[in-house]
């Protein structure tokens, strides 16, 4: 299957600006800016209704933006809609598939749909039978496939036409944990050889293994945006967690965190110390701090905030999110 032409001569392959969508009343999207370049990932976060999926549409040209500017591959999405639907791939929550045909016939049909001939459709089919490991249940209606097979066949499908940029769109909603590990394998494979993927999702985590630039939407309008480490230090913290020995007086080694300028936080059902700080080497002033007393942690650890930490204390702090400092840039 013949591949279409390189787009024209820019890395980025996502962009958006100051893109509007409204309907009548409602303002779905509220001046939403993003950029991704070729070979990466751009997620975008957010609850339901935030904008995500709408943002997806003008992205694919199924939308037209109130207002604002965006294009794909180097195309405008208004001007230019047959061109992008050329070079993407689109999966949603939901599979596509006809689930009356075989995997194999659902991909043929695709590719002759897309202009391929006989041969080259199976040979297009087979080959993203053997990327998804399809092969076994290629000749089965797709009916019959578990949910993760079948989003497997959707991403499959979304692929027949070499696209440049795949929109996924919470793909891997309702998978069990094995199926959305072996979806977030493929994702990375793709991304290797040059792919451009925008991800939306309500999973944190699958951000954070994915994402090399993390967009957060709430009501329409971007709230946060960065790479997962920049979101994370900007509203996460670090811990420094001690759990002392039973012979140790957790009064004294509080006191002597404090006396060396540190907030120990107390309380846990477990007895343990947490201790807010900086940065790693910081954990050398908990212990420092705590000889001085003579008390030795029976057990200590390391943490680092966690996407969750971030978008709970977006979600929770709405006055800090119009603040700038949050705004650390889409593009990656």
């Amino acid at each position: 299957m013949t591949r279409l032409t390189a787009p024209p001569p820019s890395e980025v392959m996502i962009e958006a600006h100051e893109v509007s969508k409204v309907y009548g009343t409602v303002r779905a999207l509220d001046s939403v800016s993003i950029s991704a370049r070729r070979g990466t990932v751009l997620a975008l976060l957010g609850h339901n209704g935030a904008g995500k999926t709408t943002l997806v549409g003008i992205l694919t040209a199924a939308l037209p933006p109130t207002s604002g500017r965006a294009a794909v591959a180097g195309f405008d999405v208004a001007s230019r809609p047959r061109e992008i639907r050329q070079r993407i791939g689109l999966t949603g929550q939901f599979a596509s598939v006809d689930g009356q045909l075989s995997g194999r016939e659902n991909l043929v049909l695709l590719a002759r749909l897309l202009g391929a001939g006989r041969k080259a459709a199976r040979a297009r089919a087979d080959e993203l039978l053997e990327l998804f490991a399809l092969g076994e249940v290629a000749t089965r209606r797709a009916q019959t496939y578990s949910g993760g097979l079948r989003r497997r066949l959707d991403l499959a499908a979304s692929l027949v036409g070499h696209p440049e940029v795949i929109f996924l769109d919470e793909p891997t909603t309702g998978l069990d944990p094995s199926s959305r590990i072996n979806l977030w394998e493929i994702v990375e494979g793709l991304v290797a050889e040059g792919t451009t993927v925008l991800l939306t999702t309500q999973y944190l985590d699958e951000a954070d293994r994915l994402a090399d630039s993390i967009t957060v939407l709430s009501s329409g309008a971007v709230i946060a945006s960065g790479t997962a480490a920049e979101l994370k230090a900007s509203v996460g913290q670090r811990t420094v967690t001690v759990t002392l020995d039973g012979a140790d007086d957790p009064a004294l080694a509080v006191a002597a965190l404090r006396e060396a300028a540190m907030e120990p936080v107390t309380g846990r059902q477990d007895g343990a110390i947490v201790i807010p700080i900086a940065a790693s080497r910081d954990i050398a002033a908990v212990v420092r701090a705590l000889d001085n007393v003579g008390i030795e942690a029976a057990e200590l650890s390391f943490g680092e905030p966690s996407l969750d930490d971030v978008y709970l204390t977006l979600a929770e702090q709405p006055a800090r999110l119009a603040s700038p400092s949050l705004a650390l840039g889409a593009t990656v």
